[in-house]
């Protein structure tokens, strides 16, 4: 493994570059304090040249929006033939697509929160408010509201009073073409990263989420003290147990590979309601797979260094 050259790509040009390059950053630190070898690059004009001559035994894929998540790069790299840690690009995106997803699981009897999609278009010709009431009809009050696409929760919100529902519309649909209704669920909101080892995919510890605002957004998520997280999340070993039953049920059901993490509610009469999936997990100071870690004692860089070794077998 030491002899290995790994590139770590993050950055890009989406809304989440900064994310990205931090966690791109910290699991290119981790990963040397494992004893490899890693560049880190940004995914720009320059990566396919890059690639071809430079020719890494192994890239991570720590890029956030629709380039790392998408499954954009993952199709570059394997036209290219560079083994990667992470889903392949037919899961990124069943992952990517919050209502593809929603729709997978719900087949499989999974529960997630009732939902509705409507893109810019209808609100236009249809008229708005119409639209809008049709939605309170449906789903009730309050209500969240998502892009279809996207991660880092921007463009979340929730609703409370219908009053409100307009611009908080304006403000979801500032970050994608498409909105994601869902019937609000009161509960407790965790999430649970899944990595594959020599015995299959495995549910670490639960992180609770606890945001002062009341939801887990942008801002809560990235800036410290603005969120406890209680580690392991504090649910009884049966809700626990279901929690980490569901992640590795979304995680193979949706054919992702390596590691992912689950977000999900524990409602008080102890259902488990899938909310989405995220097939490159942030590594930033406060994301949750490196809580998740180190309460099951184990370390990112290591976690990560198993994965490359998985990617690199996978091209042999």
């Amino acid at each position: 493994m030491s002899d290995l050259a790994v590139a770590v790509l993050s950055g890009g040009l989406s809304h989440e570059r900064e994310v990205s390059l931090r966690s791109g950053r910290r699991l290119s630190a981790a990963l040397r304090s494992s004893g490899l070898t890693v560049d880190e690059w940004d995914a720009d004009a320059a990566l396919l040249e890059r690639l071809r001559d430079q020719g890494p035994d192994a890239v991570v894929v720590a890029l956030h929006g629709v380039e790392g998540e998408g499954g954009s790069v993952q199709t570059v790299l394997e036209m290219l033939g560079v083994p990667y840690v992470g889903s392949d690009s037919n899961a990124c995106r069943r992952a990517w697509d919050k209502p593809t997803a929603k729709t997978e699981l719900a087949r499989a009897g999974i529960a997630t929160p009732e939902w509705v999609v409507l893109p810019h278009s209808t609100f236009r010709e249809l008229g708005a408010q119409p639209v809008l009431n049709a939605m309170v009809d449906r789903l009730g009050l309050p209500m969240m509201l998502k892009p279809d696409q996207g991660g880092s929760a921007l463009g979340a919100q929730v609703v409370r009073d219908a009053a409100d529902l307009p611009a908080a519309m304006v403000g979801c649909l500032a970050y994608g073409e498409t909105v994601l209704a869902e019937r609000f669920v009161e509960g407790v909101e965790v999430a649970v990263a899944v990595v594959e080892g020599a015995d299959g995919p495995v549910a670490l510890p639960a992180v609770e989420i606890e945001p002062e605002s009341g939801i887990y957004d942008y801002t809560s998520r990235y800036t410290a003290g603005l969120t406890t997280f209680h580690r392991p999340a504090r649910l009884d070993d049966r809700a626990a147990a279901a929690v980490a039953e569901l992640a590795v049920a979304a995680h193979r059901l949706l054919g992702l590979r390596d590691v992912s993490r689950t977000d999900a509610i524990v409602a008080p009469d102890g259902t488990v309601y899938f909310l989405e999936v995220n097939s490159s997990p942030g590594l930033t100071e406060t994301s949750l797979l490196p809580m998740a870690a180190e309460v099951a004692g184990r370390s990112l860089g290591d976690i990560y260094a198993g994965l490359i070794e998985r990617a690199v077998a996978r091209a042999r």
